[in-house]
């Protein structure tokens, strides 16, 4: 007696019933409807209330739906990629909104002559005046800063990935380490105490450019060294094959290979110190009036500024719209400089023939 042998496979979850590929979208409309609907219903006053709520729905909403018509494993991967997406928009919302509170209210006044003109004699209550002597400060001090911190930061990176062997490499990847998390405060107090207390040189662009340059260094170095190491071994080593010395290899394949990264990483540390303010108010000092010599006097900068228009203002209108518009030209700064950098590094990044 003949048996009939059964070929049919069980169905695949991954090849069953699928939800249409507009259902996520649907879902997080209903949910932001639902969720608005409860934070009005309930009496909430916050938006950020509301959208929390309508996060939560759309995740529960989706689990569930998607553990009815694609099954458990389908679920499980369709909540992941909700949870990635929920959390990304909750860190894009925020920057957003903040970026455009910034360009909203810093338009006001941000204009040719709020850029060219200094406080001057006007107190911080009056309307006038603008920013020309902070932004001058500001260039001043972060490219001082930037002089003696990114030579010292690149050839640190260079020593612990191309010499660094045995304790004295690990010794400085240690202290590397440790100023990476040094507060800005605690850099600014090092500077104060012993180069105004002790040396008594005077408060100056200077004095805040070294602070600046400590919290810097340790953020150049460990971009450096990481674009360093990204280096394949087999460049180093054909260039050592034919002759070429070690010193040589690094300046000829090692940093043009890396030299995108290495610009990239040198913005970032710009960035970072370009809107520190505790070193600046201990060391800097503050100037309304316009003080191109970093090296002598009070200056200004761009943090101080903002700082001093809120805490000095006495709720006037005028210093509120100038700190906005301060903020805004170091956001558009800060820009500049980081596109500046990336056109640098692709200039200067090696061409590969076809």
């Amino acid at each position: 007696m003949s048996h009939a042998i059964d070929t049919k496979q069980p169905a695949s979850t991954l090849q069953g019933a699928r939800l249409p590929n507009w259902a996520p979208y649907v879902i997080a409309a209903g949910s932001i409807a639902v969720g608005c609907g409860i934070g009005l219903a309930g009496g909430l006053d916050s938006r950020i209330q509301w959208g929390l709520i309508a996060s939560i729905l759309f995740l529960l909403v989706t689990y569930l739906l998607a553990a009815k018509i694609e099954g458990g494993r389908q679920a499980k991967d369709r909540m992941a990629t909700s949870v990635v997406w929920v959390a990304f928009l909750l860190a894009v919302i925020p920057l957003v909104s903040l970026i455009w509170e910034t360009v909203a209210r810093g338009m006001k006044v941000l204009d040719s002559y709020f850029l060219t003109t200094s406080m001057g004699v006007l107190a911080d209550t009056d309307v006038g005046g603008g920013i020309y002597h902070a932004l001058i400060g500001t260039l001043e001090q972060v490219g001082l800063a930037t002089l003696m911190a990114v030579p010292v930061g690149l050839l640190t990176a260079i020593y612990l990935v191309e010499y660094g062997r045995g304790k004295l490499a690990k010794a400085v990847t240690f202290f590397v380490d440790v100023m990476t998390g040094i507060p800005s405060i605690v850099a600014g107090l090092f500077i104060l105490s012993f180069w105004i207390l002790i040396l008594d040189m005077g408060y100056s662009g200077f004095a805040g450019a070294m602070a600046l340059a400590i919290l810097m260094m340790p953020v150049v170095v460990r971009s450096t060294e990481e674009m360093l190491k990204l280096v394949p071994n087999e460049l180093r080593e054909a260039s050592l094959a034919l002759g070429v010395p070690k010193w040589r290899t690094i300046l000829k394949v090692v940093l043009p290979t890396s030299i995108g990264g290495i610009t990239t990483g040198v913005m970032l540390s710009v960035a970072r110190i370009a809107g520190e303010t505790a070193p600046v108010l201990l060391l800097v000092w503050g100037n309304p009036l316009i003080n191109t010599n970093p090296f002598e006097g009070p200056q200004a900068s761009l943090p101080l500024y903002i700082y001093q228009q809120y805490a000095n203002s006495a709720g006037s209108p005028a210093a509120y719209d100038r700190a906005w518009a301060a903020a805004l030209t170091l956001i558009i700064l800060i820009m500049v400089l980081n596109l500046v950098a990336r056109g640098i590094a692709r200039w200067k990044a090696p061409k590969t023939g076809r």
